[in-house]
């Protein structure tokens, strides 16, 4: 790594690990939301959720057993997590039992709806903090990456193919699925974009970018 990139990436290493942390929590808490609303989950969560009902296990809880073990089918597919990666196991499923802990029960569309709504750009404004805080990926996402690399098919198949079916198995094992659904699932990919750009860290100039190999935002949008 040239001196200037790792000069300018330690400048905004606290700013980056406020990000990743604060996007980790807030990640978490926009999935309580969801979860309060009762109008559907995003697809990993309503396997959680089923697994939950299932086990007697809090969602939080589940969320973090399902990340660990999705974690050790990275050693076959030969990615390797950051701290990024470690920290999305713990942080986003202690703050959705937090949040929920916290949470009043909402009955009635008229507070059900903007739950919904706020947990989904809640979601995507997390999302963009701490994707942009470039600390590796979260477990999910190195699992589509990986089998992309291990298959040479596109992200987008095995995105689609992975969320398919943990939807379905949630769904199943009684997560729940609706409209926010497939509200979260049209508006995720704008919203994230939109948050990833906004929170982008500063980076160092493009020669010491390219010396330092650091994610650009098209390949962390297109990987």
């Amino acid at each position: 790594m040239s001196g200037t990139a790792s000069e300018a990436t330690k400048r905004h290493l606290p700013r980056r690990l406020t990000q990743l942390y604060v996007g980790l929590a807030l990640y978490g808490v926009s999935s309580a939301l969801l979860v309060e609303s009762g109008l559907g989950l995003e697809p990993w969560n309503v396997l959680h959720q089923g697994l939950a009902e299932r086990s007697g296990l809090s969602i939080g809880t589940v969320s973090i057993i399902v990340g660990a073990a999705v974690l050790l089918l990275w050693i076959p597919l030969r990615q390797r997590p950051g701290l990024g990666t470690v920290s999305n196991v713990f942080v986003v499923g202690l703050a959705m039992d937090g949040a929920l802990a916290l949470l009043p029960d909402a009955h009635g569309l008229a507070f059900r709806i903007p739950l919904l709504v706020a947990g989904i750009v809640l979601n995507g404004a997390a999302t963009g903090l701490y994707i942009a805080a470039a600390f590796g990926p979260g477990p999910r996402d190195g699992l589509m990456t990986g089998l992309h690399q291990g298959t040479g098919r596109s992200i987008r198949l095995m995105r689609t193919l992975i969320e398919v079916a943990v939807v379905a198995t949630g769904f199943a094992l009684g997560g729940t699925v609706g409209v926010g659904t497939v509200l979260y699932a049209l508006s995720i990919g704008p919203l994230a974009q939109f948050f990833l750009r906004l929170f982008a860290v500063p980076a160092p100039p493009a020669h010491a970018a390219v010396a330092s190999g650091g994610p650009s935002e098209q390949a962390i949008l297109h990987p």
